[in-house]
């Protein structure tokens, strides 16, 4: 498979996560985002999406994914979000979409996998039967969480952060141009209005889909994978060293998968994976310890990329807008 240069845009959100201590920063869903659609696929009362809430996760639709869930809701879908299991009575009854974004290994340390075997096969037979599956997993230690799930569905995870060398140092933000995306009816939407020409992820991990999938985020030949957070600041410190970028990466990386975003069928069902979730939201960072800076945006509520329509496209085709 042909692998395409990204365009490197910055240093991205990992700078500016790890330029500042934990303490001075905020981290949340830019609630003052609201955006609009210029052709609604629905008036009012359309298909139901369900975020899972109950496993750990801190995207919420009242938080982080707040964005997402404004998004959809101006493109005519109802939203709503799940608390229990995914195996409960009702946890999957009447929604046209599940949506999984960033589960987290249980806190009572039970197991990694973020999601039981009964929970895992409650999902798969749902989607089997016709259901629709959007599982968003990005940078460590999300992929490990996933790991059990997406296996269930053929998908590989990277389980590390993907990145690129960028002039002596590194970028997590990955700009995927239209050479990068698939040929695939997400990819080019209802009309040419929603055709994708750019998409762009904010730190995440690589991901393979299972064989005859098709690949929508196309990784280049010079992204590579670091295994944990420690070593991708590790990376960066030795490469603003002066260090070798080859004997550095040698040491500390490895290549990563093949995709950062793929989408298949799955019996009677269809499955989109997402090795970043991010993408999917309208995030703030802001500084309280300093007033006067301006506080850091990614995702949706961003410009120079087409996310916000990849988003809706995702839905178009996971609802059967889309063929």
């Amino acid at each position: 498979m042909t692998r395409w240069g990204s365009v490197l845009r910055g240093l991205g959100l990992l700078a500016v996560l790890a330029a500042w201590p934990v303490a001075a920063q905020e981290q949340q869903g830019d609630l003052d985002w609201r955006p609009q659609v210029a052709s609604p696929a629905y008036a009012t009362d359309g298909p139901l999406i369900r975020v899972d809430e109950g496993h750990g996760g801190v995207q919420t639709i009242d938080g982080r994914y707040a964005g997402f869930a404004a998004l959809m809701r101006a493109d005519g879908y109802r939203v709503d979000a799940w608390r229990g299991r995914l195996d409960a009575p009702g946890a999957l009854d009447g929604i046209a979409v599940l949506v999984i974004s960033n589960a987290a290994s249980p806190a009572d340390g039970s197991r990694i996998s973020a999601f039981d075997e009964a929970e895992i096969e409650a999902v798969a037979h749902w989607v089997e039967r016709g259901g629709a599956l959007l599982l968003a997993a990005d940078h460590a230690p999300h992929g490990t969480a996933a790991e059990a799930l997406g296996a269930r569905f053929g998908v590989t995870m990277g389980k590390g952060y993907a990145f690129q060398p960028s002039r002596g140092d590194v970028t997590a933000n990955l700009v995927f141009p239209r050479q990068a995306l698939g040929d695939h009816p997400i990819i080019a939407g209802r009309n040419e209005s929603e055709d994708i020409q750019v998409v762009e992820t904010f730190t995440g991990q690589s991901i393979a889909g299972p064989e005859g999938g098709a690949v929508l985020l196309a990784m280049s030949d010079n992204v590579l994978e670091a295994p944990d957070l420690a070593a991708l600041q590790t990376i960066r410190r030795r490469l603003r060293a002066g260090e070798k970028t080859d004997l550095v990466m040698a040491e500390l990386a490895r290549p990563a998968l093949s995709a950062q975003g793929v989408a298949f069928p799955f019996g009677g069902g269809r499955v989109v994976v997402l090795g970043e979730a991010g993408m999917l939201t309208a995030q703030i960072v802001r500084f309280p310890d300093q007033p006067e800076r301006e506080p850091y945006r990614f995702g949706l509520n961003t410009e120079g990329h087409d996310d916000q329509q990849f988003a809706l496209n995702l839905m178009h085709w996971l609802s059967r807008i889309l063929p």
